[in-house]
């Protein structure tokens, strides 16, 4: 029985790949992959990760046409939809008609069917996104994009949009980008011979924000529970794999809630994103998995991972994240065999240690064996707004913990007390002038609240088995990288 002829519009290989039974005559876009014996055309337009074969008539066609078939090359094509007979895909297009969109001189294009490292991608991330890996990558990073606002959405959280410009430094950290105008040569200088920074646009000193969690705060104090999901940036000079200057964060805020239902939020928050993954994009998924598991066969036996791509994941979504106080975890970490045999690079001797990677991943991956959400941390090693707790050292914050990655999650219960956190910012010499408005708020119907915030680029980071962080961003901006 012959399928129904549809009208002839272009269609997307997701929705033709999806319900071929509907179509006969197609019309497909998209750019060429490979083009193999003046024959075969790999067509794929970057709705899915499978390819479209698209078979050639080449004893009647023009052959000045045949030439300009070349990779990376984009195309329309018409043709008859079949089964196919050979290998590798079940479906293919007779082509009929064949219309170059957009040549591409093969002597040019640098992203040839062969094997290129991520290093060398990156240098092309204007075009990289046209592999296999990275549009896959990217598809995942949509997918969590909209997952993470429908979690909100349902939940009746209200989408602030905080400043990117902002006058305060939320982190305390001090790494941050300054926005001016000022001629940077001779700019105009005050009586004590500082820059003049009142001759400036904004009439003070400004920078990118580092968070938009003091500005969530605010609006969550009238508006019950808000959430941001924008970018933010950090002036930090470091090249690792797992730092980028530019990046977006998911931060929520909420009024009256406490430590404890932070806790829950944030893993019902992880497993809800995470699960609609598995279900939206399988096959990416299961595509990333056997590159991972490829890339895990190159290296020696005791630097594998013990859990491929999907496994983790599911992981994740299936265990109950275990509750763990920090000074638990110090005792479980000075006890363990890493640290008596002194295998971690950073020896855990006393309470008040900043914890590592490694410390976060032993927790997860050997001793607990299921993601872990630390709390109660020292408060030499927090930020001023964390609510200081009764015994005076530590504060209620809260860091979730996963396989092969480490803190994906910090949070906290936030300082609602007035005269404590006045007396926090006056220990740690931050200029109380600049937050008059966040004191504010404890000034007038002040609430417990709490919150999170969730580095993005962290979370797809760990739903694409990707090592290195610039890898899931479509350009990345990191010391001496801002191409693009």
């Amino acid at each position: 029985m012959r399928r129904k002829l549809m009208s002839m519009k272009h269609l997307r290989l997701a929705e033709l790949l999806s319900q071929p039974e509907k179509y006969d005559t197609v019309v497909v876009r998209g750019w060429v992959r490979t083009f193999r014996a003046n024959r075969f055309i790999a067509l794929n337009d970057g709705s899915t990760i499978e390819n479209l074969q698209c078979v050639v008539d080449f004893e009647n066609t023009d052959e000045s046409l045949l030439k300009k078939i070349n990779s990376g090359a984009a195309v329309e094509i018409k043709g008859q939809l079949v089964e196919s007979m050979g290998k590798g895909q079940s479906l293919e297009v007779m082509v009929e008609t064949i219309k170059i969109v957009g040549e591409a001189d093969p002597d040019l294009y640098p992203i040839q069917p062969k094997k290129h490292s991520f290093e060398f991608l990156r240098e092309k991330a204007h075009l990289r996104v046209r592999t296999a890996t990275f549009s896959a990558v990217m598809r995942i990073r949509s997918v969590l994009s909209f997952a993470i606002h429908q979690f909100f959405q349902d939940k009746g959280f209200c989408y602030v949009h905080t400043p990117i410009i902002t006058g305060s430094d939320a982190e305390g950290a001090g790494e941050m980008f300054r926005v001016s105008v000022l001629d940077p040569q001779k700019p105009p200088i005050d009586d004590e011979g500082a820059v003049d920074f009142k001759q400036d646009f904004f009439g003070k000193e400004t920078n990118l924000t580092v968070s938009g969690q003091l500005e969530a705060e605010t609006y969550a104090q009238g508006l019950g529970n808000v959430y941001t999901f924008g970018p933010t940036f950090r002036a930090e000079n470091s090249n690792t794999s797992r730092h980028l200057a530019e990046f977006w964060m998911i931060e929520p805020e909420m009024a009256f809630h406490d430590l404890d239902d932070n806790m829950d939020l944030a893993e019902e928050f992880i497993k809800y994103t995470l699960e609609y993954v598995l279900e939206k994009c399988e096959k990416d998924l299961a595509f990333l998995d056997q590159r991972l598991a490829n890339e895990e066969k190159t290296k020696p036996q005791n630097q594998r991972s013990p859990m491929g791509l999907m496994e983790k994941i599911k992981f994740v979504v299936q265990n109950e994240f275990k509750r763990v106080s920090y000074t638990e975890a110090i005792d479980i970490l000075k006890n363990s065999k890493p640290n008596k045999k002194k295998k971690f690079d950073y020896l855990i001797e006393e309470w008040g240690t900043d914890l590592q990677s490694e410390h976060e991943r032993y927790l997860v991956e050997k001793h607990f064996n299921a993601p872990v959400i630390l709390y109660d941390y020292p408060a030499k090693i927090k930020a001023f707004y964390m609510r200081m707790n009764e015994d005076q050292k530590t504060v209620r914050a809260m860091d979730i913990l996963f396989p092969g990655i480490g803190e994906i999650v910090g949070g906290s219960q936030r300082e609602e007390r007035l005269e404590v956190l006045e007396k926090r910012i006056e220990e740690l010499g931050i200029d109380a002038e600049e937050l008059w408005w966040y004191l504010d708020l404890r000034r007038f119907g002040s609430t417990p609240h709490s919150g999170f915030g969730l580095g993005f680029e962290r979370l797809v980071l760990f739903a694409t088995g990707m090592s290195n962080i610039r890898d899931v961003i479509p350009f990345p901006r990191t010391p001496q990288n801002a191409t693009f």
